[in-house]
């Protein structure tokens, strides 16, 4: 990723997630509570469903990533001390909010980068699992271990670990509540690059993401996710419709000018449809 430019934080009523939006369109999604090593309290579900509607919103979006300002912790899940002050009805009245923070990281229209060193445990775990892909540290330590304080996974956990890893492993790791580190996370296929600086690296894979067509990637992501669930029938026909949304845009007409004049494109993306 080019470094000419420097990072613009967005302005916001929480710091608590904040917006850093990097040239070439890449923006990153800072968990910023480091005294509480990002713990997800009310507050900061709030600001993780502002943040991910503020790109969600933003044409000029093109790739996330979800980081920390803490060295040693992507983010240890629910807020339990919060939590454990709370009356039934309380707790009730705060779940809808906690469900909406995570499906605003899980239903990003542009493709998410989870970059993890240090603990991503419970809901910090499911914000990993929530982008398309987890980028850790062998240092890094994953877990869903709700089971442990009588609970279940609450933010995507039982749906989404299922579907990267298959039942009996995510079943392991649910049931059990055990730990994994960063390298047996990759093994279980639980996370898709262990590396040794993993912001760096999920922003240089945001950047080549985000140099693609805008349109392209877009409808690709969209296709694939909505075909998760489907037959493969319905499927090949959701890919089709995003086919011709793709096709017929300008990004297309772009793209192929470039290759045969032996260029980079210069995308109009969204604003060009």
């Amino acid at each position: 990723m080019s470094q000419d430019a420097a990072p613009q934080t967005d302005s916001s009523p929480s710091d608590l997630v904040r917006v850093v939006r990097h040239d070439s369109g890449v923006v990153e999604l800072v968990l910023d509570r480091p005294e509480a090593m990002n713990a997800v309290s009310t507050a900061m579900a709030k600001a993780l469903t502002d943040a991910a509607q503020s790109v969600a919103s933003d044409d000029s979006a093109r790739a996330v990533v979800v980081s920390s300002s803490h060295p040693k912790a992507f983010c240890v899940g629910a807020d339990l001390k919060e939590r454990n002050a709370l009356t039934d009805d309380e707790l009730r009245a705060q779940r809808p909010g906690n469900r909406t923070a995570y499906r605003g990281i899980l239903d990003l229209p542009v493709p998410a980068i989870a970059a993890v060193d240090g603990y991503a445990l419970g809901g910090g775990c499911e914000i990993a699992l929530s982008c398309d892909l987890v980028v850790a540290s062998s240092k890094s330590t994953f877990a869903l271990p709700e089971v442990s304080v009588g609970v279940i996974p609450g933010g995507g956990g039982t749906q989404l670990l299922t579907r990267r890893v298959g039942w009996s492993r995510a079943a392991d790791l649910i049931f059990t509540a055990r730990r994994v580190g960063g390298d047996e996370a990759l093994a279980l296929g639980f996370v898709d690059r262990v590396v040794d600086d993993p912001r760096a690296t999920a922003l240089e894979l945001a950047a080549v993401i985000a140099a693609h067509s805008p349109v392209g990637v877009r409808n690709a992501k969209a296709a694939m996710r909505g075909g998760m669930d489907v037959t493969l029938a319905q499927g090949l026909d959701l890919e089709d419709a995003r086919w011709h949304a793709t096709a017929f845009s300008a990004d297309r007409a772009e793209g192929v000018a470039a290759f045969a004049e032996k260029r980079t494109p210069n995308w109009p993306g969204l604003s060009g449809r």
